[in-house]
């Protein structure tokens, strides 16, 4: 075997060596830098026209930006985040103790109560359900707790990856531009296939986060509000819910809306349980048609099945910041396949 083959492989060997050590040396910090690089790319026209205000001075315009995402990201989330641990914790207790089970069997109770008097052959129906119901509440809500608890325990470990996000995002704005010449100038791929690529992560980032993900928040939101104006305890708890059942496909927010709306008339609340459905429908409802198209534009459209098991399989694996890394890596999992689609076709042609 010649010497120049040889020292081929050998340097193959050290190159692929030294690629997965790499990876172990990054493997913990994977998540915030593949976050950082995709909020990097959503807040790029945010940067370039802070950059213009401010003179065209990389460095700070990066960093104003970062304060900004800061103050609109960060807070609101911790609030959020602190909020719901409360809520769950304490809906989880007033179930185990005794009053909760008691609230709901009653609750049952009147709900069957009031259909029987539009459907006589359902009493007695829900004889067993608010035995069940509360059971099945409190394995939820511990379910739930015990996620939370594993996501938000390293507390050391969670101000590391914001550190690391921020700190990445800053560096990501400010010298995005060269970090894609880097990548383009090694990669072995033609440069007109990567500018494909690179368009395609762009378009990518923008569809999931700016499209599927930011109208289930702002549902969940309304939701919220809505639960809250018309008094229906653990608003925040269960807007956050009402935003993870609008990434399914259908039902949406109805699964969290028309429980409640039953609930409050069956314990005589029908002045809210009448507002609830007008909000819902009109507030909630009618978000996605409205605002869908305007942000997903021409976008990559991924099924919202397929976006809601990314959600949950995202959570599962990174944590509370996989809401946003499960579908946008299954949004470029999509975009890739394109691309290696497009390549085909293009090699068989010739």
């Amino acid at each position: 075997m010649p010497s120049r083959t040889i020292g081929h492989y050998f340097l193959g060997a050290l190159l692929v060596g030294m690629l997965v050590l790499t990876f172990f040396i990054f493997q913990p910090f994977l998540a915030p830098l593949i976050l950082a690089g995709a909020f990097a790319i959503l807040l790029h026209p945010l940067y370039v026209r802070i950059g213009r205000a401010l003179g065209n001075w990389p460095s700070l315009a990066s960093l104003f930006t970062v304060l900004i995402s800061v103050v609109c990201i960060l807070i609101p989330l911790g609030v959020i985040g602190t909020q719901i641990g409360i809520e769950t914790a304490g809906l989880y207790l007033n179930i185990v103790d005794g009053n909760g089970r008691e609230e709901i069997a009653s609750s049952v109770l009147a709900l069957e109560e009031w259909i029987v008097g539009y459907v006589p052959a359902a009493a007695g129906m829900t004889e067993k359900l608010s035995g069940n119901i509360s059971v099945y509440v409190e394995q939820g809500l511990s379910w739930l707790i015990q996620h939370l608890g594993t996501a938000f325990s390293g507390i050391a470990s969670l101000f590391l990856s914001l550190f690391i996000f921020f700190i990445a995002l800053y560096f990501f704005l400010r010298d995005g531009v060269v970090f894609k010449k880097t990548l383009i100038r090694f990669s072995p791929l033609e440069d007109s296939y990567d500018e494909i690529v690179s368009s395609k992560v762009v378009l990518a980032v923008n569809s999931v986060i700016k499209g599927n993900l930011t109208i289930a928040l702002i549902q969940g939101l309304l939701t919220g509000i809505g639960f809250t104006v018309f008094a229906v305890p653990n608003s925040v708890l269960w807007g956050t819910v009402a935003a993870i059942a609008a990434l399914i496909p259908g039902s949406g927010t109805g699964m969290v809306f028309i429980p409640t709306i039953m609930y409050m008339l069956a314990t005589g609340h029908s002045g809210s349980a009448i507002g609830l459905t007008i909000w819902g429908v009109l507030a909630v409802g009618m978000i996605d048609n409205f605002l869908g198209p305007r942000l997903i534009g021409s976008g990559i459209k991924l099924h919202p099945l397929l976006v809601l098991l990314s959600v949950l399989g995202g959570i599962t694996l990174f944590g509370p910041i996989g809401i946003f890394l499960g579908p946008l890596s299954l949004s470029l999992l999509f975009a890739f396949l394109s691309i290696y689609a497009d390549i085909a076709k293009r090699g068989a042609s010739v």
